[in-house]
């Protein structure tokens, strides 16, 4: 049996973001199951799917860029958590926030390394 782009999202939404990408898709069922079902699909099925990057690194670089856009705090919690569950350690994160200071400011990084030391600290 041929695996879809929806079940290999899954698989890689499990592997990443665990319950909370998880959590993230059961949360659009009933505004928006379009929403949740193009997020699996397409980022997850195909983006992450691809084999130039590891998810280490993959994930390291949806935390600079959801930092950067800024008013992603929602996402970056998710993505923190899925920094963790692929074996980024904490320092690690930390230092992508720091790199990110002179090209986005001290505000958006403030509120990355806030959203990290309220889940590095549960």
């Amino acid at each position: 049996m041929e695996k879809t782009r929806f079940h290999t999202g899954m698989e890689n939404l499990k592997k990443i973001d665990g319950e909370g990408g998880e959590s993230v898709i059961r949360s659009l069922e009933t505004i928006s199951p379009d929403l949740g079902k193009y997020i699996v699909e397409f980022a997850f099925g195909d983006i992450y799917a691809r084999s130039g990057l590891s998810l280490q690194e993959r994930e390291m670089i949806t935390l600079a860029s959801l930092l950067t856009a800024g008013g992603c705090e929602p996402q970056l919690e998710v993505h923190i958590n899925g920094a963790l569950n692929v074996g980024i350690a904490p320092e690690k994160i930390i230092e992508i926030f720091l790199q990110c200071i002179p090209y986005t400011g001290f505000p958006k990084v403030l509120n990355a390394v806030s959203e990290a030391k309220k889940l590095f600290e549960n």
